[in-house]
C-alpha cells in the first residue's frame, strides 16, 4: 500500500476556516512539520482543498518501514 508524506510549507494565517481545519484533520499544525497517511481517496480529496499549503510525496510501504530504521 502507497504511504504519502505530506509537509506543510505554507502558513495557515490568512487561510478560510475550513483550510485550516482541513490541515488539522491531516494532522499537520505548523509550517515546515511532516506526516505520513496512508493513500486514500478521502486523504486525497483533503490535500487537493489544500493543495496550495502543501508539499506530498508518495512512498511504498516498504520502503517507508527501512527508512525509519536509520
Amino acid at each position: 500500500m502507497t504511504r504519502l508524506v505530506i509537509r506543510q510549507h505554507r502558513s495557515s494565517i490568512g487561510e478560510k476556516i475550513a483550510a485550516r481545519r482541513t490541515l488539522e484533520a491531516l494532522g499537520l499544525r505548523r509550517t515546515g512539520q511532516s506526516v505520513e497517511q496512508t493513500d486514500s481517496k478521502a486523504v486525497r480529496g483533503m490535500l487537493r482543498r489544500v493543495a496550495h499549503l502543501v508539499e506530498v510525496r508518495e512512498q511504498d510501504a516498504k520502503t517507508a518501514g527501512s527508512e525509519r530504521d536509520t
